[in-house]
């Protein structure tokens, strides 16, 4: 069985690799932007006829949600372009796509329950769930919806993950950036009014290769579609920040701030909780509570 992935060097694409020796069934085969650029359907065409993958994970993707706002081209042609590509190719190949998106397809107002300025009632709200109605409020967020929906748009074998707040011991992420201000700085403010679920990239690489091993047996399924994967619970990133400091005895001053107090080229969804109801009964998947799994990595 042999399993595809793309953005070999990212967050996710390093996660698949650490967990891919527990899979002895499978053969991976990780391609980076340079043995694979998703970009370019000729590229795509070569590497799927040489190595004839029965899936492809998707893990490449343009994240820099702010540089995105003054680079919407490139978002576009990697988002977009590049899902559409291997989409066209998996359809040529029989190929099975899992393809990574976010919780940056919504706009982080929609849960009816709960008042917009009450932080105790974001933190109770619903979760989205597959069926809300995405509606982006940046480029990232839109390239990552239009890519969806190239990828819908052109064969229906595919398995569609949203995900939200992904850090790893690999790569750039929230969890390394508040390591490395707490080395330099005394001080660090933190935005405490938007509420999400941060996702350890090894517990997502996990669920991905559940999918796979549910769908395997399987001739045809009904499961191909949209799901929502993070781990259970929900924070502010103050409160994230906040374990993360605990966790690893580091004494600093944390500040709670509004968003107001730090403007980004790119707006952020004020609530972003994804229900996880559905790739939990259709898979099989025990998630962990966003906390633990957060120690697991410093273990």
């Amino acid at each position: 069985m042999v399993v595809l992935v793309t953005g070999a060097n990212g967050q996710l694409g390093q996660s698949l690799q650490f967990i891919a020796p527990n899979y002895s069934e499978f053969h991976f085969v990780f391609c980076s932007s340079s043995d694979l650029d998703i970009s370019n359907i000729e590229s795509c065409q070569t590497v799927f006829s040489k190595i004839k993958p029965n899936y492809c994970i998707n893990a490449a993707a343009y994240t820099a949600v702010d540089k995105a706002e003054s680079e919407p081209e490139k978002a576009h042609l990697i988002n977009v372009v590049g899902a559409q590509n291997l989409a066209t190719v998996c359809k040529t190949n029989n190929t099975i796509l899992l393809h990574i998106s976010t919780d940056f397809v919504f706009d982080g107002t929609s849960p009816s329950d709960f008042a917009q300025d009450d932080a105790f009632s974001l933190k109770n709200a619903k979760g989205y769930t597959e069926e809300d109605i995405p509606n982006p409020t940046g480029v990232y967020g839109q390239t990552k919806l239009d890519g969806e929906k190239a990828i819908q748009a052109t064969f229906e074998n595919y398995y569609i993950i949203r995900t939200s707040w992904v850090y790893s011991q690999f790569g750039n992420n929230f969890m390394k950036t508040m390591l490395r201000l707490a080395s330099e700085r005394d001080s660090i403010s933190v935005v405490n009014d938007q509420i999400g679920t941060p996702t350890n990239a090894v517990d997502l690489a996990n669920a991905l290769i559940q999918i796979i091993l549910t769908d395997n047996p399987q001739s045809t399924t009904d499961n191909f579609g949209v799901y929502n994967f993070s781990n259970e619970g929900r924070c502010s990133w103050y409160d994230f920040a906040k374990k993360i400091f605990e966790i690893n005895n580091k004494n600093i001053d944390l500040k709670p701030i509004p968003t107001s107090s730090f403007p980004t080229p790119a707006k952020r969804p004020k609530y972003s909780v994804l229900d996880k109801s559905k790739i939990k009964s259709t898979f099989g998947i025990e998630i962990k509570k966003w906390e633990d799994s957060l120690k697991k990595v410093f273990n």
